[in-house]
């Protein structure tokens, strides 16, 4: 079996059960898998020198939308809330098709890669111009991410009291045949698996109680998890309260929208009893303290939620609605967030940083992923906390939120994604330049 050996750390970040932190220390990586943590390691393979730098857990990212990566800053939507934001972006998403889907799936995932996340999820929920989920299936491989893409769906229009156009809504006997589709060709309920699939329809706005009910009952009866949008602003505990005569966690709980098995992205509008209800349910959250702030929604109930016991991960949320895909950056804003609302005190940098590996992965109902223990897989980050930016730090750990906003290595399955800060699994400048063509001929 092929060996890596990441020699001389000045800190292993494991993030196992007592959360150690291991100083000048090594992590053996055998076919895939860590085989050892301690100092004094040795290997017959390839050794990766990792002094100056502090090794973590790869990060994990529990909500995105890649396809937005061909839409960052597009006039008229950049000072709408969510629903006016939809709307103007509407209309420029229906003119996708499948290499516009592929290409920005590529992009988003390097800039992941290129940020230290090892693992991501993603929510597609639009399929124009003859896209599908495979296409950002495809962009994953050759990444080499671990991925679990979500298949989305849209299925009530403007016509029937929706927020997304007609044109961008499906039926919904073919949004579940095409679940069934992706479901039995992609997911992999392995150990160790790079894919596994899960169900999403969109929202509450943009889908029928009836599809939300039906797609619960698919994914338990496909053993595959469910993901979509919640309580995300005021706007969304509105139509909630107005459409449906409750709110959000109880139209969740209601439809069966709850469990171990479900994550539901952004909940900032949480309120006490959902805190309780998902705590007590084992649902999880997806994070997303930037593009909350991009789009004014709120500061999500964070320590609340964690100190109720709710599994929490992070999610740079899609590129149109945050503007970057960095999870170190979103690991610090949720720990400032916090901070701001609740004081001080609220969150350290190790917690932010333990939601952004650990807590990520327990959201993901990946146990195999998400520290760095003998027998959990090889994803790991490398980070370089040697140059101008840490001169005269006293803790490297704590550093690692305001300082490198770029990995300098990135190991996932063992195998290396990102070596020296540049992508090595694909060439990033032809697909970069393929990104700007297709973004202008949207603009065109």
């Amino acid at each position: 079996m092929s060996e890596i050996l990441i020699k001389n750390a000045d800190v292993v970040v494991t993030m196992d059960g007592a959360r150690r932190e291991l100083a000048r220390s090594d992590v053996l990586v055998r076919g895939g898998v860590i085989a050892a943590v301690g100092a004094g390691l040795v290997t017959t393979g390839r050794v990766i020198d990792a002094k100056g730098c502090v090794v973590t857990p790869g990060l994990v990212n529990t909500h995105h939308h890649l396809y937005q990566t061909l839409t960052r800053a597009v006039p008229g939507g950049q000072d709408a809330l969510l629903f006016g934001w939809l709307k103007t972006l509407y209309p420029i998403w229906a003119r996708f098709g499948p290499e516009e889907i592929f290409t920005s799936a590529q992009v988003g995932l390097a800039e992941l890669a290129l940020t230290g996340c090892s693992m991501t999820s993603d929510h597609l929920y639009m399929y124009p111009n003859g896209a599908r989920l495979d296409d950002t299936i495809a962009a994953a491989g050759e990444v080499g991410l671990r991925f679990h893409p979500t298949r989305g769906a849209m299925s009530i229009g403007e016509s029937d009291g929706g927020l997304p156009p007609d044109g961008l809504v499906e039926g919904e006997a073919a949004i579940l045949e095409d679940c069934i589709r992706v479901a039995d060709r992609f997911h992999d309920a392995r150990e160790g698996a790079m894919v596994r699939v899960g169900i999403a329809p969109c929202s509450p706005f943009s889908v029928s109680r009836d599809l939300m009910r039906d797609a619960a009952l698919l994914a338990r009866d496909k053993g595959v998890m469910l993901h979509t949008h919640l309580a995300e602003n005021d706007e969304d505990i509105a139509y909630s309260l107005a459409k449906f005569g409750c709110r959000p966690g109880q139209y969740a709980e209601d439809l069966g929208w709850v469990g171990d098995d479900v994550w539901h992205a952004h909940c900032v509008k949480l309120d006490g009893q959902e805190i309780d209800l998902f705590a007590r349910t084992g649902t999880g959250v997806a994070h997303c303290p930037c593009s909350n702030c991009r789009l004014g929604s709120g500061i999500a109930p964070v320590r609340a939620m964690r100190d109720a016991g709710v599994k929490v991960g992070l999610g740079v949320d899609g590129s149109a609605s945050n503007d970057a895909g960095n999870l170190v950056a979103e690991a610090r804003q949720a720990m400032l967030l916090q901070r701001v609302a609740r004081g001080a005190d609220a969150m350290s940098a190790r917690e932010a940083l333990e939601i952004a590996t650990l807590g990520g992965a327990q959201v993901l109902g990946r146990h195999d992923c998400g520290s760095l223990e003998v027998g959990k897989r090889a994803d790991i980050a490398i980070w370089d906390v040697s140059g101008v930016e840490a001169a005269g730090s006293w803790d490297p750990v704590a550093f690692l939120l305001a300082g490198p906003m770029r990995v300098r290595d990135l190991i996932v399955e063992g195998r290396e994604v990102v070596r020296g800060g540049a992508m090595v699994t694909i060439d990033l400048g032809s697909v970069v330049a393929r990104q700007n063509q297709l973004a202008r001929r949207l603009m065109e």
